[in-house]
């Protein structure tokens, strides 16, 4: 039998936002308890800016244990979420405020049959908007 998936967009939402910053606490919590609950049990990937692709529950885990144990990481605060849901699917978009700096995040969650469980966390750093030229062209770089 199929997975039931909720019906209402907004609640839906609403739940996928409320998952995504589940996420964000637990982060500031430094709480691997809390980060190990919100993960799936299957399926998990992890990209943190920097690092290479981490493919699976324990890797991805254990790389949030040695952040945590990290005592100059600093503190992650997220803003500006969108989401984008399909079916069992939904990813929340957010720009994350590290240390002065920016980065963008998806956070790709799954619908389990009662909460969002997430499967992929990405973040990269956040380009500049493109600044105007003297000659009135926008540049990239």
């Amino acid at each position: 039998m199929p997975e039931q998936i909720p019906q209402c967009q907004s609640m839906d939402e609403a739940a996928l936002i409320d998952a995504n910053a589940a996420y964000y606490r637990a982060f500031a919590a430094r709480d691997l308890g809390a980060m190990s609950d919100l993960w799936a049990e299957e399926g998990c990937s992890c990209v943190h800016p920097g690092w290479p692709a981490l493919v699976g529950r324990t890797p991805v885990l254990a790389s949030y244990r040695d952040i945590f144990r990290n005592p100059q990481q600093e503190a992650v605060a997220a803003r500006d979420p969108q989401t984008l849901i399909e079916g069992p699917d939904g990813r929340v978009f957010c720009i994350e405020e590290v240390g002065g700096g920016l980065l963008l995040a998806t956070n790709w969650f799954r619908w389990s049959g009662d909460s969002w469980r997430l499967m992929h966390h990405q973040a990269s750093p956040l380009a500049l908007a493109p600044s105007p030229r003297r000659d009135g062209k926008q540049s990239f770089h």
